[in-house]
């Protein structure tokens, strides 16, 4: 532009061509307002990348679309790294490009790469060339780019993919100024400061086990897996389901054509070598599995990333915050907001009850961390830390379930976290049955470690689970570890108690010869020791096979035979089991009549002791006994109502089928039918044995 002097010497020309904004004056009066040239309408910003594969997530793609039809229309794609956010999000954008008609932007936001995350200021300066900006006129200061970015984006159908998100902050300047545009973010942190402004979530999972297959047959053909079909299955859930673990597999197996699934299959299966395999050698660092996690733990605050490891040294699935608070010997609040730290990077699921758990990957990629950056004795003083509290807490919760136990003392931890506190024996029961695959992990990897009290401790707190619900077939093995632990620490006292306890868990079994070898063994040893009233125990454990075998001779002299003991030791509730014994023995003998004396004297025992389950047992022994009498159906439903009280499924399958035997004798078959697959039904969720019942109602039915 020249300016020379004219007639009234001034003269304003403009020469050449020029590209963007001109202002041309000579004298201004009033305001002056700048606008803005909008992009041609021809040429709007097409920055999406190609979708990629997908496969399934129909019901990700819906939610998508609800979402983005409702204002502010942001949408977070969250999930843990290599479950297939960004192909979603992509996926579901090139569908919708036609309702989009003002253009689309894309974004890598670089949360997890090895550059650093991406700047607000450098993506708005991408987006406005992308909208017609000439690079020149692009302001420089933050806020200045996020004003004019608003104004072109005002008004137009935009969308805007943010990909790979770090944060709230990066993402907010990076939102169209548009109610009709809408913004897609995917991250790996679950962004609630988006959420609370009204923003909307897609979480992703694994894929189901059908639409892994198929994703392995769009990279590898139907006719290769068809080959091996359970080897397929196999390998999907060893890759966990998982995207991004799926196509690595995939790919290897598609350049080597020769190998056989089972091949891979094999490579996956050693835990300590998967996400080694789950590699290709010509692949880029970050579309690993194992590089995808390493990005994620990277951007963990330092309390995070130790937790993260150190939850690696857990042997269960599940973890709360106390649990979690003893491996690492932190407050438990401290603790409880470093694993929503790892919930919100989704490093951790949510899990019922308060929980987390890892998917199976990610656990493998934070026991690799735990081997290499925690010491062997950081390891175990973390084991340590959460074996003595597991013991601790199994032992709170059976004294709360069973009061009447003579429970030892919880291992000394000073600065761990208190046991839970359980308001009622049902909630003690709850607290036990939900966390039976902890107990049991703990245990067996405390009693591995040399931590053979705490093993013991556990799987001792733990009997009043199998005495009212079960777990039939979990026990023997829980049981078993019990006993290794007496045995490895030398505690023959210890070792007895847990020979009675495999004895039960083998007759639960229908094991009975096997259950009476561990019964009488652990009765020499309390001859061993000269414990009377322990042999009593085992004289009523020998009695209780003879009457499961039919024996209700053999039964009964057995449980006179305690009795004997308990009465000369003066112990009123041992009293009062052997005497339910003897009338249970004398029921099934048909003595219906000498059986209520003993029950009436044993009801009288137990109404002084803390035990409400043989209380009710009582009851509905009682009202057996008393078949044909008035009261007798009283007796067993206020047996029912208390076992259902208490939750004991099989106290509550016991009095059913009390009510169904009475039924039967007064020839009401119908209810008696219906008690008894009542009975059956609840049984039957445990894990007992309904072979009795089954014939029960086989001979109604033919009656």
């Amino acid at each position: 532009m020249n300016t020379e002097s004219g007639g009234d010497g001034h003269l304003n020309r403009l020469d050449g061509s020029v590209t963007g904004w001109v202002v041309q004056a000579r004298d201004v009066r009033g305001g002056v307002h700048v606008h803005a040239p909008a992009p041609t309408a021809a040429d709007p910003p097409r920055q999406l990348p190609g979708p990629g594969l997908l496969v399934d997530r129909a019901e990700a793609l819906e939610t998508l679309s609800a979402a983005c039809a409702d204002a502010p229309g942001v949408v977070v794609v969250t999930g843990p790294a290599g479950v297939g956010k960004t192909a979603t999000a992509l996926h579901w954008a090139h569908l919708r490009l036609d309702d989009f008609p003002d253009g689309q932007l894309y974004a890598d936001l670089r949360a997890h790469a090895a550059l650093d995350p991406a700047s607000p200021g450098d993506v708005l300066a991408g987006f406005l060339r992308g909208l017609g900006v000439p690079p020149e006129r692009i302001p420089r200061s933050l806020a200045e780019r996020t004003d004019l970015y608003r104004s072109l984006t005002a008004g137009r159908r935009v969308l805007v993919v943010l990909d790979d998100a770090y944060s709230a902050a990066q993402v907010t300047p990076l939102l169209p100024g548009s109610a009709a545009g809408v913004a897609v973010v995917t991250s790996r942190w679950r962004f609630a400061a988006l959420l609370a402004r009204g923003a909307r979530a897609v979480r992703l999972g694994p894929l189901g086990e059908g639409a892994a297959i198929e994703l392995l047959h769009r990279m590898l053909g139907r006719d290769r897996l068809a080959e091996e079909p359970d080897m397929a299955v196999r390998l999907v859930d060893l890759c966990g389901r998982y995207p991004l673990a799926l196509c690595v597999a995939a790919a290897r197996l598609a350049t080597r054509p020769a190998w056989p699934l089972a091949e891979m299959v094999r490579a996956l299966a050693e835990e300590t070598r998967r996400l080694a395999a789950l590699t290709a050698r010509d692949m880029e660092d970050d579309m690993t599995v194992r590089a995808a996690l390493s990005l994620s733990y990277r951007n963990l605050p330092p309390p995070a990333q130790r937790l993260y490891r150190l939850l690696a040294v857990h042997p269960g699935r599940t973890f709360g915050r106390a649990a979690c608070a003893a491996l690492t010997g932190v407050p438990v609040a401290e603790a409880a907001e470093t694993l929503e730290t790892l919930a919100d990077a989704n490093l951790l699921d949510d899990a019922p009850g308060g929980r987390y758990r890892f998917h199976e990957l990610t656990r493998l990629h934070a026991l690799e961390l735990a081997e290499t950056r925690e010491t062997p004795a950081g390891r175990a003083a973390a084991l340590a830390g959460l074996a003595r509290w597991t013991a601790a807490a199994a032992l709170a919760a059976s004294a709360a379930a069973a009061p009447y136990r003579r429970l030892p003392d919880p291992p000394d931890e000073p600065g761990a976290p208190g046991p839970p506190r359980f308001p009622s024996a049902q909630r003690a029961l709850d607290w036990l049955d939900a966390e039976f695959p902890n107990l049991r992990a703990v245990a067996r990897r405390a009693h591995e470690a040399g931590l053979h009290r705490e093993a013991l401790l556990i799987v001792d707190a733990a009997w009043p689970l199998f005495l009212q619900r079960g777990h039939r077939d979990e026990r023997l093995g829980f049981d078993e570890t019990g006993l290794a632990a007496a045995r490895a620490a030398g505690d023959r006292a210890a070792e007895a108690k847990m020979l009675n306890r495999t004895g039960l868990a083998r007759r639960d079994l229908d094991r009975p010869d096997e259950a009476a070898r561990d019964f009488r063994a652990a009765r020499d040893v309390w001859r061993e020791l000269g414990d009377r009233a322990r042999q009593g125990g085992s004289e009523r454990r020998l009695g209780l096979l003879e009457l499961d075998r039919g024996d209700t001779a053999a039964a009964e002299r057995h449980f006179r035979a305690a009795l004997g003991v308990y009465r000369a030791e003066d112990d009123a509730r041992k009293i009062a089991l052997s005497l339910c014994d003897l009338g249970t023995a004398l029921l099934e003998g048909g003595s219906h009549g000498d059986a209520a004396e003993p029950l009436t004297e044993a009801r009288a025992l137990l109404a002084e002791q803390d035990d409400e389950y043989n209380r009710a047992r009582v009851l509905v022994l009682l009202g057996r006994a008393r078949a044909g009498a008035p009261d007798a159906e009283d007796l067993v439903n206020r047996g029912l109502h208390a076992m259902r009280a208490l939750g004991s499924a099989i106290g509550e399958a016991g009095a059913l089928r009390a009510l169904g035997d009475l039924a039967a004798r007064d020839g009401r078959a119908v209810t008696a039918l219906r008690r008894y697959g009542d009975a059956r039904e609840v049984l039957a969720g445990t894990g007992a044995s309904t072979r009795t019942l089954d014939g029960l109602i086989a001979g109604l039915r033919r009656g």
